[in-house]
């Protein structure tokens, strides 16, 4: 089809459509929406839109976003139902009620550089609402879109397949049962490839039926009503042969009348919402537990500054103490951060904590058990301060002292991990308890609710700490 025959099907389109650029400035609009603005094309072009119609409130905001959100991410949006006041060339201000669906268009670059906006006026079924004596009869513009658009249709091969392949899903229903006349390929793909045409709505998707979406076409059909939604959920078989999953769509069901005024059907459009809401979701989900986890974190810190300070006369001392298990801390967090705060494998972390150390020096190693999210912090805390204390006092204090550290999997399902040093200087029972030994029994026996000894032989530190089953989960893997 030559380029001049797609610019009279746009103009002669019977809903009004424009399209924007980045600046969201007019490039074209088409006859029908000269006629709902009361503006001539020579009076928009090159001109913004929100210059020509501003709006300050909410509805102005809605489709500021909106527009923004299809230019950033090159998707579709609908505005399901907005208030929009149109002043025309003369100055005369209507209050208008919209349904706006907003469509990305790429440019030669194959990059999103303009948005198309398709209106559907909605205002006279508003005031049926507000005037319960008007009469059924009025005929709305969404009304007056479905008669044009098949009108167009049956004349239109070309129409017909705009509509086929629109990026927004549409569906015709005709009758009191809903039977399906009519589905555009994103309707289609939304429901699994399933062919619905010539069906009634419960037999083509029986899993809507029990969740309310018949009666609500029911309603429109008896009652002439418009029924909108935005972020509902429904739950369709949208894959063949699987169960129905979880689908977030905005929709509007239309009335369809014929020329005397009766309702002949039901005109479903829609966009399919289902990433952006599960984002959003995700999005609250990482917000609340990163507020979890930094009050956590903070009442840890707080707890190492003030048990540091009160063990110590030395503030330089306490200060380095300090730094060190603070420094033990954002190791761990580090770590977990790198895997978006899952389970980290316990190999890696005693790794971590292990390899400043001489090689010669140190071994470890065990099976792949994987430790969740709270017990890497703690697990950090407990080997820095039993390799503090190595440096300082036993084992790694010499050259000639080593260091094994193993786990393995207890026979009650619990972690078990077992520090031995030997060859360091002799090995005595302190006299009093430091705020090490505290934090060693504090982190196992309180924080994990595990179990912790610790032996003071002569040949040197001998620590063994299990952790139930609930602290972690093991692979089938060797860690050597």
């Amino acid at each position: 089809m030559a380029e001049l025959d797609f610019a009279r099907i746009f103009e002669a389109l019977p809903s009004p459509f424009m399209i924007l650029d980045r600046q969201l400035r007019y490039v074209a609009a088409n006859r029908a929406y000269e006629e709902v603005t009361g503006t001539p094309f020579a009076q928009l072009q090159g001109r913004v839109l929100f210059d020509l119609f501003p709006n300050e409130g909410e509805a102005g905001t809605r489709l500021r976003e909106s527009f923004e959100r299809v230019l950033a991410t090159g998707e579709p949006d609908t505005l399901a139902y907005i208030n929009y006041p149109i002043t025309d060339s003369d100055g005369n201000v209507t209050n208008r009620y919209w349904t706006a669906v907003h469509v990305p268009l790429a440019g030669s670059s194959g990059a999103t550089e303009f948005v198309m906006q398709n209106t559907v006026d909605v205002t006279e079924l508003v005031r049926m609402r507000e005037a319960a004596t008007m009469p059924y009869s009025s005929i709305s513009a969404a009304t007056r879109l479905i008669e044009r658009s098949r009108e167009a249709e049956a004349s239109s091969a070309e129409f017909r397949r705009l509509f086929q392949q629109a990026p927004a899903f549409v569906a015709v229903l005709s009758g009191a049962s809903h039977i399906f006349t009519f589905a555009s390929d994103s309707y289609v793909r939304l429901i699994g490839g399933r062919n619905v045409i010539g069906q009634r709505i419960v037999d083509a998707l029986p899993e809507v039926v029990e969740q309310g979406f018949v009666e609500e076409l029911d309603r429109v059909y008896r009652e002439g009503s418009v029924h909108a939604a935005e972020g509902a959920r429904v739950m369709l078989e949208n894959a063949p042969g699987q169960p129905a999953q979880e689908t977030f769509l905005d929709f509007t069901y239309n009335p369809i009348r014929d020329s005397a005024g009766a309702i002949t059907g039901v005109f479903v459009q829609g966009m399919d919402r289902t990433e952006a809401v599960r984002a959003a979701q995700r999005q609250r989900l990482l917000i609340d537990e990163l507020n979890h986890r930094v009050k956590n974190t903070l009442a840890t810190v707080q707890s190492i500054a003030s048990q540091t300070l009160r063990s110590t006369n030395d503030v330089a001392l306490a200060r380095k103490a300090f730094e060190a298990r603070i420094m033990a801390l954002s190791k761990a967090h580090t770590m977990l951060s790198d895997r978006q705060w899952h389970d980290t494998e316990i190999g890696h972390l005693i790794c971590q904590e292990l390899r400043a150390f001489d090689g010669d020096q140190v071994r470890y190693g065990g099976p792949v058990l994987v430790v969740n999210a709270k017990a890497t912090v703690a697990l950090a805390l407990v080997v820095h301060e039993l390799a503090t204390n190595a440096a300082r006092h036993g084992a790694l204090s010499v050259p000639e002292g080593t260091l094994a550290v193993n786990w393995r999997e207890g026979e009650d399902d619990s972690l078990v991990l077992e520090w031995v040093e030997r060859g360091g200087p002799p090995v005595r029972e302190p006299s009093r308890r430091g705020f090490g030994s505290r934090l060693l029994s504090t982190v196992v026996t309180g924080e994990l609710g595990g179990e912790l000894s610790l032996e003071h032989e002569e040949a040197g530190l001998r620590a063994q700490l299990s952790i139930p089953l609930s602290a972690y989960r093991v692979q089938e893997a060797v860690f050597v």
